[in-house]
């Protein structure tokens, strides 16, 4: 029985050194350097004990412990046992509510086992002046000119972490380019099972100028007199029965009032000779994510899948079926391949203008064509890219925190491949319309911590262009 309790000992000494090291090995090398052990240690059975966590000034601890893949009686063997302190950290980390999280060891009683948590809490507090570009990037801000009458301007204020509960309020008072006021309040655990969860939120906001038009696959817009307002309510429902899946309902009433003389330049605008529509929106989305770091994935799977409907007249009805799927792998040390796939399909192909955003508007882009956007009802688009981790380093704050005293820096040359195609049966006009699309480059991402990436990508397209393009946020 002692040789057996030695065994543990060495195996949990492993473990620790491994979970504080932090991913520098995948997880089916934690498992097989333990698989490795004698069999007899192998097929033991330990039950878990007590969980301490510490670092938690803010966070509720069962908020912490509903991210872990067992629970307090739980009997597991070793290896299973192992492998979870590595999905437990991961699972902290993918919360976005810790720089840094540790689960390991801290004590055993015959065959029960003692767990410690310890977390570094972020900041969850940011009343901070807003100041950004409308344009859809950096280089489309430059084409418009650099002028301060694109850039919105205010206040935002959110409130991470509201309860303790993993909740968010955000209040946002934006003016310049676009007016806007946005109130929103997510709960994702309003249970005592931690598994049911709600968002409401309200919009209103005002532009004067408005893109009434897709040309040679650029936005034209045109200033006018009443612009356009847009108010938006919604309200969602979340379900999340265990670790990595999300289900989601959302119903919303949205409402739009454009300038009149916009039908007249684009009478396909709304689709109908009314400058004031309004509808209801129903939409449902399945989410998996089981992947090293949500905001910057290198290796595992997540994807998403969505239907919604808009519109339940003739003047607004639409159906759409959204896919999302990305896939990393370590392919050699410090060396990660990502793969992204993209699907959209909506129907009936008939729709009107405001209905025809596809590729080029938000994160739905080509690397190498953020000049252009391609409208459609029907799209594709995979990205292919190739990491190496060059550096990973701290640089010291000279704070006296224990949470900021120092900031991490990770950075990763890349070189990467895009294919694209948007079906549009209607507005053909557009050159990159009903054609594959290739684009590939290279470049380097700079991570650091509170999400913040910021990406240099030098890219060539299949029009013989090629540039430089700056981003402030990852392509997944």
């Amino acid at each position: 029985m002692k040789n057996k309790y030695y065994w543990f000992l060495i195996n949990i000494l492993c473990c620790h050194l491994i979970t504080q090291a932090q991913s520098s090995l995948p997880e089916s090398s934690v498992t097989s350097a333990l698989l490795s052990k004698p069999s007899t240690n192998n097929a033991s059975v330990f039950i878990i004990g007590n969980i301490y966590i510490e670092g938690n000034k803010r966070t509720k601890p069962y908020i912490i412990e509903r991210e872990l893949p067992f629970k307090r009686g739980d009997s597991l063997m070793l290896p299973v046992l192992v492998q979870g302190f590595e999905t437990s950290r991961r699972q902290l980390m993918n919360t976005t509510l810790f720089n840094e999280a540790v689960v390991a060891l801290k004590a055993f009683r015959g065959y029960y086992v003692d767990i410690i948590i310890s977390v570094k809490e972020r900041w969850y507090i940011f009343p901070i002046p807003y100041l950004k570009p409308v344009d859809r990037n950096l280089t489309e801000w430059a084409t418009q000119g650099l002028g301060f009458d694109r850039l919105n301007y205010g206040f935002k204020f959110t409130y991470y972490n509201f309860t303790g509960r993993n909740d968010k309020l955000k209040l946002w008072l934006i003016t310049g380019y676009t007016k806007q006021i946005q109130f929103q309040y997510e709960q994702p655990y309003s249970d005592k099972n931690l598994k049911h969860g709600y968002k409401v939120g309200l919009l209103y906001s005002f532009n004067k100028e408005v893109n009434y038009q897709t040309i040679s696959n650029q936005q034209h817009f045109i200033d006018t007199l009443s612009g356009i307002k847009r108010w938006n309510a919604s309200l969602e429902y979340t379900y999340r029965p265990k670790l990595r899946t999300i289900h989601s309902l959302r119903v919303g009433f949205i409402q739009q009032q454009v300038d009149s003389q916009i039908l007249t330049l684009n009478p396909k605008y709304f689709n109908t000779i009314q400058n004031k529509i309004s509808y209801p929106e129903i939409s449902y989305s399945l989410n998996y994510a089981n992947v090293d770091y949500i905001p910057f994935p290198l290796t595992g799977l997540s994807g998403e899948i969505s239907l919604l409907k808009r519109g339940f007249n003739s003047d607004v009805s639409m159906w759409q079926l959204g896919t999302k799927v990305h896939r990393g792998w370590r392919v050699a040390p410090k060396t990660f391949f990502g793969l992204q796939a993209f699907g959209m399909l909506r129907v009936p192909f008939d729709q009107p203008f405001i209905n025809q955003r596809m590729l080029g508007y938000a994160d739905l882009y080509l690397r190498g064509l953020e000049k252009y956007v391609i409208d459609g009802v029907a799209a594709t688009l995979v990205r292919q890219t190739l990491r190496y981790e060059l550096f990973n380093f701290y640089v010291p704050t000279f704070i006296k925190s224990r949470s900021h005293d120092e900031v991490p820096f990770r950075i990763y040359p890349k070189v990467f491949f895009d294919y694209g195609y948007v079906y549009n049966k209607y507005f053909t006009n557009n050159s990159l319309v009903n054609r594959p699309l290739y684009s590939a480059g290279l470049g380097i991402d700079i991570v650091s911590f509170y999400d913040f990436i910021l990406r240099f990508d030098y890219s060539f397209n299949q029009l013989g262009q090629n540039g430089l393009f700056l981003h402030l946020k990852n392509e997944f």
